[in-house]
């Protein structure tokens, strides 16, 4: 299976490209996982509601370089769908057996994501209701999908 996170912004903090790094190189045993970086737009102090639009339609222009015909597209958005480690193992094992080997999860920048990506996505995922630096929800995804290879493996890892 191939895996791609595409996500604004280059991760500058040295632990968590380090925890990157140790998810991506775990993750090697089960699928081919790529990290595309596009540039993110800086957000200036009280921008207006149109300067946000813009910088998602940007952001979203560039993200959508990435995205793969025949793909199957995963957008992070705080309305998507919640679910518990074990339901998104699920998924993700549900997906493979119906023929989705190349699977692209997408993280918006601060603003979120673009009006046409979310269209774009074939599903739109959660992970809380609580807003996460896009940096950190790298990591927090990497273990997420890292986790849900080893319930579908039934190896030890998640109780």
């Amino acid at each position: 299976m191939n895996i791609d996170i595409i996500a604004p912004g280059r991760i500058k903090e040295r632990y968590l490209r380090d925890a990157i790094d140790e998810y991506s190189k775990r993750l090697s045993r089960f699928c081919k996982l790529s990290i595309y970086e596009v540039a993110d737009e800086k957000t200036p102090e009280h921008a207006t509601s149109g300067t946000d639009e813009l910088i998602k339609r940007k952001e979203g222009e560039r993200i959508a370089k990435h995205i793969k015909d025949g793909a199957y597209v995963i957008a992070l958005a705080i309305d998507g769908q919640m679910l518990g480690s074990e339901r998104f193992a699920a998924k993700l094992d549900d997906l493979a057996l119906h023929g989705a080997s190349h699977i692209q999860f997408i993280i918006g920048g601060s603003l979120g994501l673009a009006p046409e990506i979310l269209a774009r996505a074939d599903w739109k995922l959660s992970f809380s209701p609580m807003t996460f630096p896009h940096q950190l929800m790298r990591v927090i995804l990497l273990e997420q999908i890292y986790r849900a290879f080893k319930i579908n493996a039934h190896e030890p890892y998640h109780k």
